[in-house]
C-alpha cells in the first residue's frame, strides 16, 4: 500500500471516529430490507463501515427540487455497498459523483442504426451510470427498492459501474483468476435466450423483462435478482446463480439459510 493512500485511509478513519450513527439511525435506514436482515452482525458491522467509507469518497449532489435525508443517504449508501461487500470499494473508484433526482429524470441520448444515421431522444429514467460518473438515482425509484419483489435500482446501476470495468457495458465484468469467460457467456447466453423464448411465448418471466433489452441490462437485472430474490433465480437458472456468486464472492442463500436456522 503506497504511504499516500495510507495517509487517505488514516484522514478517514478520523472523520469516521467523529461521525456518530445511532443503531436507531441503522435500523430507520436499513431494517426493512430483507437482505440486510439475512446479513450477520458481523457483515451488518462490515457494510455499515463501508457505506460510510462510500459516503466520505462519493459527492452527493441532490438535483431540483430533491431532498434526501440521513436515513434515506445511509440507506443508498447500504445497497449501493452490497455487491461490493466481499470485493472492495476499490471497484468503485472510476466514478465520484452521485446525482440523486426527486422522481424518474429525463436522460438525452444519441444512437446509430444499421443504416448509420444517428438520431437522438430524451428517455424517462429511474437510473442512469457512466463508467466514471455520475451515478444518477430516482429517489423515488430509491424508496421502491428491496420490496422483496427483486427491484433494486441502486444495486442495478452500480452493476453497470461494474460491468463497464471489462470492455464496456457488455453484461460481462471482468472475472476473477479461476472463471472461465467461456462458461461465463455460454451460460448467460444460454439464460437470455430462454428469457427470450419466454417472453415471445406469454410466459411468466423469472426477472423483469427489461432485461432484455441488452446484454448489460441483462447483467445489471441478474444482479438485483441475485441479491434480492437469490432462490428464485437459483431455481430458473443455477448455472447463473453459481456465476454470479463466484464474481460478487458472496452466497445470498447462505445467508438466508443461516438466518431460518436461528429462526427455527
Amino acid at each position: 500500500m503506497s504511504l499516500f493512500k495510507r495517509f487517505a485511509e488514516w484522514r478517514e478513519d478520523r472523520q469516521l471516529a467523529e461521525l456518530e450513527i445511532s443503531p436507531a439511525q441503522w435500523q430507520q435506514a436499513l431494517g426493512d430490507w430483507p437482505v440486510y436482515q439475512q446479513l450477520s452482525e458481523a457483515r451488518r458491522n462490515k457494510l455499515q463501515d463501508m457505506a460510510l467509507r462510500l459516503l466520505l469518497r462519493k459527492n452527493l449532489h441532490a438535483a431540483g427540487e430533491a431532498e434526501a435525508s440521513d436515513e434515506l443517504c445511509l440507506r443508498i449508501a447500504g445497497m449501493a455497498v452490497v455487491p461490493v461487500l466481499e470485493l472492495g470499494l476499490d471497484w468503485y473508484e472510476r466514478w465520484r459523483t452521485l446525482i440523486l433526482y426527486d422522481g424518474p429524470f429525463h436522460a438525452e441520448h444519441s444512437w446509430q442504426d444499421e443504416a448509420g444515421v444517428v438520431h437522438e431522444g430524451s428517455r424517462e429514467l429511474s437510473g442512469e451510470a457512466w463508467l466514471r460518473g455520475p451515478v444518477v438515482l430516482s429517489l423515488a425509484d430509491v424508496r421502491l427498492s428491496g420490496q422483496r419483489d427483486g427491484y433494486n435500482v441502486v444495486i442495478h446501476e452500480l452493476a453497470h459501474t461494474l460491468d463497464m470495468l471489462h470492455d464496456g457495458a457488455n453484461g460481462a465484468p471482468p472475472l476473477h483468476h479461476g472463471m472461465s469467460p467461456a462458461a461465463w457467456k455460454e451460460d448467460m447466453t444460454a439464460a437470455w435466450e430462454d428469457l427470450g423464448q419466454r417472453a415471445a411465448t406469454g410466459q411468466p418471466l423469472p426477472i423483469d423483462a427489461y432485461a432484455l433489452e441488452a446484454p448489460a441490462e441483462f447483467f445489471a437485472v441478474l444482479s438485483e435478482t441475485f441479491f434480492e430474490r437469490p432462490a428464485a433465480l437459483q431455481h430458473t437458472w443455477p448455472a447463473v446463480y453459481r456465476h454470479l456468486a463466484d464474481f460478487y464472492r458472496q452466497d445470498p442463500l447462505a445467508g438466508t439459510r443461516q438466518a431460518s436456522a436461528a429462526l427455527g
